[in-house]
């Protein structure tokens, strides 16, 4: 059994439509459904205690790679990235975030790189015949290395993420939702090594990497086109083309390859391939749900589009615009009186103390989610 080739003479699957996803896979699960006759709580255990396979050792070193990215970000934070920003002579507004930019720009661009590498320039086919990801399935099967490296990095990372959502990121409307986000693909991760389904694990992690890319490298020219004080037109020009590329590789790789190619084998190829399939409708929901949080960003997107179109200015539509308010009512105050403005911002903090909240990166949040 060879875990880089899928069933010889096998011919690829074309890819179906959203019709043909719902139609198929709707039927495909119901039936699913109807022949689970034994479904339960007692059958879960035992499948779990059956199929799933990680050591301790494994674990171990899931938790001291997560640590490890937090102690490589807060160094590269302020031994690059802050220094950096002083440099670049950044608003104080943009100084706060373009650290936190800078990292996930570098690590998604590591990531997805070597992801990439994986699917198109080695013998895996994952991408162009995804139902091939659950050929030659066996309960148990050792992961390629090659998976398995990635599968730590990625683990790790978002192990790291959900503490650095909450306590090193600046705090946005949509951070809640993010740490869901991060809690539900760590699962995705784990649960798939667990049970073997690493190989459409990296085919799922292809697929989203390169968003974050887009984003935080359009942020950064956000950031920098406002240098110094003045106005950069070359990190302007690069902002609205990655604001544009990111929104349309949000929709083709998000909502057009995510469903039809990964959905369409979790949800009917894979019965046709594995018919008794562990947690077939656990991966099945938590992919669901990721679908759902790819659509409500999605609206971020459409909302972000409108704004450029009416202000022709690119900003993220997730920050709290009162904060953005609230510093240029108090430059305006500071160029009015200097004094007055000092203890009303002394004032506010006390405020903003007494009543238990967080100033973090800037932005004033609520210590709980």
């Amino acid at each position: 059994m060879s875990p880089h080739t899928g069933d010889a003479g096998s011919e690829v699957e074309p890819m179906p439509g959203y019709l043909d996803l719902i139609a198929r896979a709707s039927s495909t699960m119901l039936g699913a459904w109807r022949d689970c006759s034994a479904c339960g709580l007692e059958l879960s255990k035992r499948t779990l205690l059956d199929n799933a396979y990680i050591t301790w050792s494994e674990i171990a070193l899931f938790f001291f790679c997560a640590f490890l990215w937090t102690q490589v970000r807060r160094g590269l934070t302020e031994r690059l990235f802050q220094p950096l920003a002083q440099w670049c002579r950044l608003l104080p507004k943009d100084a706060t975030k373009m650290p936190e930019s800078a990292w996930k720009l570098v690590f998604y661009s590591l990531s997805w790189s070597y992801t990439s590498y994986l699917l198109f320039f080695s013998s895996y086919s994952f991408f162009h015949d995804p139902p091939s990801v659950f050929y030659n399935w066996q309960s148990g099967m050792s992961v390629p290395t090659d998976i398995a490296i990635a599968y730590l990095i990625q683990g790790s990372f978002y192990g790291h993420s959900i503490y650095a959502t909450v306590y090193m990121d600046a705090w946005r409307k949509d951070s809640s939702v993010m740490v869901v986000h991060h809690i539900i693909t760590l699962a995705l991760i784990c649960f798939s090594y667990a049970f073997r389904y690493h190989n459409v694990g990296i085919l799922v992690l292809f697929l989203h990497d390169i968003n974050d890319i887009q984003l935080e490298f359009t942020k950064l020219n956000v950031y920098l086109k406002t240098r110094g004080g003045g106005y950069h037109l070359l990190n302007d020009i690069l902002s609205n083309m990655g604001s544009v590329s990111f929104s349309i590789t949000w929709f083709w790789f998000r909502l057009y390859w995510f469903p039809l190619k990964v959905l369409y084998a979790t949800c009917v190829s894979s019965l046709q391939s594995v018919p008794n399939i562990p947690f077939y409708f656990f991966f099945n929901t938590l992919l669901l749900t990721l679908l759902l949080m790819n659509i409500y960003w999605f609206l971020f997107i459409v909302v972000f589009v409108v704004k450029v179109l009416k202000v022709k200015e690119v900003n993220d539509v997730r920050e709290y615009e009162e904060e953005d308010g609230s510093k240029a009512a108090a430059a305006a105050g500071l160029h009015r009186n200097p004094q007055a403005a000092n203890k009303d911002a002394d004032d506010a903090g006390h405020h903003n103390s007494a009543q238990g909240k967080h100033v973090q990166n800037g932005v004033t949040k609520e210590k709980h989610l």
